[in-house]
């Protein structure tokens, strides 16, 4: 089959086509013809049944079943942010943003990838303190929203479920937070299921959001001793190497955040009191007025 799909197509069709030059034609040349009427059927059955075999194929590649899993490229995922939010974003945060949109961007798409809610609140830890200070809390809620649909999720959930992992901390301390096995509760079944998923690493997808969201767990419970990280990340069957590593990136990122807006709050400063010295100096006592498309100076 291959040899003759192989083959011209004006080929195919002249075969098909050919027919003995005379109806005189000699009894071997009428069975010649017969005989080559009957291949050039064939190929051309075996064409036809190749041509479907091949659309077959193309249409179930094509059915919008097989493309749901092919997922957008970070330049379309970026577009969708922008599409979605359109109004212009200060620089200092603009940039943060692009970089936390593609490094999200990266894990959402990994093949083991489960959303889940501490990953949520790490985010969304991450997401307020980038965002603090900004002109308009409107603004920044938009920002938000546009940021997690163009992922392809729900931001209200990211909402949702941070808040209630953090009302459930602040009910905890070290030594509850470390038990969550022995016990039964909604945010314990949750911790229960990543334990599980972590630990056959078939549908857990570790991530710096993670890690932020254990320590605002740890935060929120006033959980200070140093063992109890250790004992958490033990639990929950994480590299306490890679929690340790990325928050120690975290921090150092909160504190160049931190110096980038004084930075900015200092020239908005200084820029203010420039506009209003300029706002405050006296006229000249010199004008200059034009009249028949000459210009003269006259005196006060």
């Amino acid at each position: 089959m291959a040899a003759i799909s192989s083959l011209p197509f004006a080929v195919l069709r002249g075969a098909a086509d050919w027919r003995p030059s005379t109806a005189a034609a000699v009894s071997g040349a009428v069975v010649l013809s017969a005989r080559a009427r009957r291949v050039s059927r064939t190929v051309v059955r075996c064409v036809a049944t190749a041509g479907a075999f091949t659309n077959h194929w193309y249409s179930l590649f094509i059915r919008p079943e097989f493309c749901a899993d092919v997922p957008p490229t970070v330049a379309e995922t970026k577009m969708n942010f922008l599409k979605s939010y359109k109004r212009p974003i200060p620089s200092i945060y603009s940039t943060v943003l692009q970089e936390l949109l593609v490094q999200q961007h990266l894990m959402r798409y990994k093949r083991t990838y489960q959303y889940d809610p501490v990953f949520a609140l790490g985010f969304v830890t991450v997401y307020d303190q980038l965002m603090e200070g900004y002109s308009s809390d409107e603004d920044k809620d938009a920002i938000f929203k546009s940021y997690i649909t163009a992922l392809n999720e729900d931001p209200e959930q990211y909402r949702a479920d941070a808040q209630r992992m953090e009302e459930w901390a602040r009910s905890q301390n070290g030594n509850s937070l470390v038990d969550f096995s022995s016990r039964d509760g909604e945010i314990e079944a949750i911790l229960k299921d990543i334990s599980e998923r972590a630990k056959g690493k078939e549908n857990f997808s570790y991530s710096r959001f993670f890690a932020v969201g254990l320590f605002r767990l740890l935060e929120l419970s006033n959980a200070t001793e140093p063992t109890i990280l250790d004992k958490l990340c033990a639990a929950l069957n994480v590299n306490k190497r890679s929690v340790d590593r990325d928050l120690d990136v975290y921090r150092n990122i909160l504190s160049k955040l931190v110096q980038a807006k004084e930075l900015l709050k200092e020239f908005v400063a200084r820029e203010k009191k420039k506009r209003e010295e300029r706002s405050e100096t006296p006229k000249p006592n010199e004008a200059v007025t034009k009249f028949d498309g000459n210009l003269y100076s006259i005196r006060h």
